[in-house]
């Protein structure tokens, strides 16, 4: 975008409104894993076969208790006040106009906070959570057909769908001046649609969203679809296969778009889970051992739903009342699309057997390819599907020359 083009500006009500109610309820939840804490330790801890007990609630009892009660009961008071005194002020304050483009520092912003807590976000009602829509050049694209003519000027029958990885926005797809979408329209004809999306929400909630969202653009299609691609990096593939999986599920109702799927492509996508998550959840195995530390608990299980959901690489929800440590219900690859992956190293193409577990920084090169120990659990891309480029970190798959290669050589 031009340097001096106009923008929207870089603090908007919304933000503000949002900021004061997520501070309200980081500041009253602390209050409570203080409170959590302070009961552990004044009640003796629960020796097994010995009986004792175990504060249910984790409230501490009499005037502690009210002093407690009290903080919280100020906070929400407060924290309400002023969202309530920045819902006056919002005709004064800088409001988002979906004319202009937004400003890449906010967005990048606002994905990296719903990354973490979107789920938290959503299920508040934050105006700071994102809504799943389909952009270009950061601007929402209408579902209307004739919206879409004007908006695209002059949408091609080849349509590829750009979805962003975790704590991403579908701008951060141009990186080192480079954008595999607007490389592969200049190229090869394609109109790239980029998703934008809370990368906090589980996987499969995301991907239910996106199938009905998916029949919407499929139907507005300013021109007839002769060629339909999905291309995702990293979570950004997680969310893609589980679109379609729902989607074909709710084919009964009339989807169509499921069918139309030509091309599924994942860049650094960790379809066997990340171990940067595990090792994550580990802690909070440790952590929840022993008596008076478990509360802190609370702590590491800020990571969002999305987050969580990368531990093992599930794209549907896990059993009843997990959390997030089980794996979910295996999915293939869709048989009506050609999937293919492509996984990213560190090291050298004649480097180590670290450089390989490591990857690319995030996901190891076997999860990229979907590859696992135990055969039931491998994804069946074929050999020729498949690459893995070499000296090249997770987000460097996003302006990789070799991997840019590679999408023109399968998408051609």
């Amino acid at each position: 975008m031009p340097r001096n083009a106009m923008t929207q500006p870089l603090l908007q009500a919304a933000d503000l409104r949002g900021a004061a109610r997520l501070t309200t309820d980081a500041v009253a939840g602390l209050a409570s894993l203080v409170e959590a804490m302070h009961a552990r330790i004044v009640t003796l801890p629960r020796i097994p076969g010995l009986g004792g007990t175990v504060a249910a609630d984790e409230r501490t009892g009499g005037v502690t208790g009210l002093v407690y009660e009290t903080v919280r009961g100020v906070t929400h008071l407060a924290g309400g006040t002023v969202e309530a005194l920045l819902g006056w002020l919002a005709p004064a304050l800088a409001a988002a106009d979906p004319h202009q483009p937004p400003r890449a520092e906010r967005e990048a912003v606002l994905a990296a906070l719903n990354g973490v807590l979107g789920d938290h976000l959503a299920t508040t009602d934050n105006p700071l959570a994102i809504t799943m829509q389909f952009r270009h050049s950061g601007r929402p694209l209408p579902l209307e057909r004739h919206a879409l003519r004007t908006r695209l000027g002059g949408a091609r029958p080849k349509l590829l769908v750009l979805l962003h990885g975790l704590c991403m926005n579908d701008l951060q797809w141009c990186r080192a001046g480079h954008d595999h979408g607007e490389a592969l329209a200049r190229e090869l004809g394609y109109t790239p649609v980029y998703l934008h999306y809370n990368s906090g929400l589980s996987v499969s909630t995301n991907g239910r969203i996106l199938a009905s969202l998916m029949e919407g653009l499929y139907s507005a299609w300013p021109v007839p679809v002769e060629r339909l691609v999905m291309l995702g990096h990293s979570m950004g593939g997680l969310v893609a296969r589980s679109a379609i999986h729902h989607g074909v599920q709710m084919q009964r109702g009339g989807l169509r778009w499921p069918g139309r799927v030509n091309d599924l492509i994942c860049l650094g996508t960790p379809h066997q889970g990340a171990p940067l998550e595990r090792a994550g959840h580990g802690v909070d195995l440790l952590l929840g051992a022993t008596p008076y530390a478990a509360p802190l608990v609370r702590l590491g299980k800020v990571r969002s739903a999305g987050i969580n959901d990368l531990r093992l690489g599930n794209i549907l929800k896990g059993p009843a009342g997990d959390d997030g440590p089980h794996r979910a219900d295996r999915v293939n690859l869709p048989d009506s699309a050609r999937c293919f992956a492509v996984a990213a190293s560190l090291g050298p193409a004649s480097g180590s057997m670290k450089a390989r577990l490591l990857g690319d920084g995030l996901v190891p090169v076997a999860s990229a390819l979907g590859q696992h120990n135990d055969p039931g659990l491998s994804l069946g891309f074929a050999p020729e599907r498949r690459a893995v480029v070499y000296d090249t970190g997770h987000l460097d798959l996003l302006s990789s020359p070799e991997v840019h290669g590679l999408l023109r050589q399968w998408l051609n």
